[in-house]
């Protein structure tokens, strides 16, 4: 089974090693999903005006900026999901707006899926339901470390050794939101952390993704 040109990379990069046959992940991007593009300067996403619930996209070519009311929080780099914390804050509550703004900084493509039909496919599909659990967990696990350093470039997030499930719950809307308002990431971060809910588990993950990233410094 051949895979298109445009998508090869992303089914070896985020789908092949975690064992998603080709013929699967032909389905999975062969309906209810189409190749898109957006010039330099392009809106993807504007905060408090686009609905989170139509669309899940990653980003196959280019470069995003991620910015909260002008202040910059983070890039968004190739074989990356473009709105994977809005997809999980929204699987439980329908109607929101984007909290962000995501700007093309290149000319760039990306693959962008139908939300509610990729769930009512994932339902289908247990396999790789739990494949994109975790794959959303890791993405999030990225921007959540990428928030603390917003120079870490794609391949140094690839080393980190991530723990999606502890990552996975969190809201980093509100996380992308009280980071903005500091020039100071780690004091935002422990501001966030204070002023949550579930500060325990959030401290925690917040510490695996420190120690992990120190152990990949030491391991490199």
């Amino acid at each position: 089974i051949k895979i298109e040109k445009e998508l090869s990379s992303l089914y070896k990069r985020m789908f092949e090693p975690l064992h998603v046959p080709p013929e699967l992940f032909q389905r999975l991007t062969g309906q209810f999903c189409n190749i898109q593009t957006l010039k330099t300067g392009q809106a993807y996403a504007a905060e408090d005006k686009t609905s989170v619930d139509d669309r899940l996209s990653i980003l196959l070519k280019g470069k995003m900026k991620v910015s909260y009311r002008g202040h910059f929080l983070h890039n968004i780099y190739p074989c990356a999901f473009i709105d994977s914390p809005e997809f999980r804050s929204t699987q439980m509550n329908r109607g929101e707006k984007f909290q962000v703004t995501i700007i093309a900084d290149d000319n760039c493509k990306f693959l962008c899926w139908s939300r509610e039909r990729l769930t009512y496919f994932l339902e289908t599909e247990p396999f790789l339901y739990e494949i994109f659990k975790y794959l959303i967990g890791k993405d999030i696990t990225n921007k959540l470390y990428s928030l603390n350093d917003p120079t870490l470039n794609d391949k140094a997030s690839k080393k980190i050794d991530r723990q999606p499930s502890l990552c996975s719950q969190l809201s980093v809307m509100q996380m992308r939101n009280s980071m903005a308002s500091t020039s100071d990431s780690e004091d935002g971060l422990q501001m966030f952390l204070r002023g949550t809910s579930s500060s325990s588990s959030l401290r925690e993950c917040s510490k695996i993704v420190r120690t992990s990233f120190e152990h990949s410094l030491v391991d490199h």
